[in-house]
């Protein structure tokens, strides 16, 4: 398979809580931060928010033929890589990553 490296993408999630703490006299906002991993193979040390998104400096090289065996976990990793929705069946996925990172003429 042409293409490199692990998936720079953190597909960890921040979601934050809230909870009114019921004290009759002084009635506090507890926040509360958890970090759900959902594939272990895919991540680094950064926190995954909408406002940090910044485009890879690389265009994907891989052929066609590449995104028809290519992993799910991976296939996940590099739509999520280049901003792009993780929606749908397997299938789906890979015609969707087939239709956004191959030229017309690779398309065949």
């Amino acid at each position: 398979m042409s293409g490199s490296g692990a998936c720079p993408y953190n597909p960890s999630h921040t979601t934050t809580m809230f909870a009114l703490n019921q004290n009759k006299n002084h009635p506090q906002l507890q926040v509360n931060n958890t970090t759900k991993i959902e594939n272990p193979k895919c991540f680094t040390s950064s926190t995954c928010t909408s406002s940090n998104f910044q485009m890879p400096l690389h265009y994907p090289r891989y052929k066609k033929s590449d995104y028809g065996t290519m992993p799910v976990w991976k296939l996940d990793c590099l739509l999520r890589q280049y901003g792009l929705p993780v929606i749908g069946d397997d299938n789906h996925k890979r015609k969707f990553a087939m239709g956004a990172f191959l030229w017309p003429s690779q398309n065949t």
